[in-house]
């Protein structure tokens, strides 16, 4: 969709920092993590909400999410993680996508208070991506 900047991450027009690149959706580094390591999911095609991922693509998007979910707490060392989806409430960018946050125990993440932090630069960002690539298991 034209001025979508997650199409354009997934056309490779925007930059950005990607962990996988696969049929079912295209995953990289949110630019304003809760905690670092925290990457986004979308699917490759323009849809603004859950409701309109057709049900043929649901297993193939969200075994690519199960996976992600997997590689962050594997590749960063995470406790666990912290998977949402927001539907136009809070819905920065409207293309579906999903959250995959590291978490780890007294975090100091409560509720639905997202604080947001930033990489000290790309090369910090590049490391977070690559552990995470590395640490993703084949479909």
């Amino acid at each position: 969709m034209n001025g979508c900047v997650f199409c354009g991450i997934v056309a490779g027009e925007v930059p950005a920092f990607r962990v996988v690149d696969e049929p079912d959706g295209v995953a990289f580094l949110d630019t304003r993590p809760v905690f670092k390591g925290h990457v986004l999911v979308v699917p490759r095609t323009h849809l603004v909400t859950l409701a309109d991922l057709p049900a043929d693509a649901l297993a193939g998007y969200f075994g690519l999410v199960r996976r992600l979910a997997a590689a962050v707490e594997t590749g960063l060392g995470a406790g666990g993680t912290f998977v949402a989806i927001n539907n136009k409430v809070s819905q920065s960018v409207p293309h579906l996508h999903t959250h995959v946050v590291p978490r780890t125990k007294g975090d100091g993440l409560r509720g639905f208070f997202w604080p947001r932090t930033r990489y000290a630069d790309d090369a910090e960002a590049r490391e977070y991506a690559d552990r995470i690539a590395a640490a993703l298991q084949p479909a």
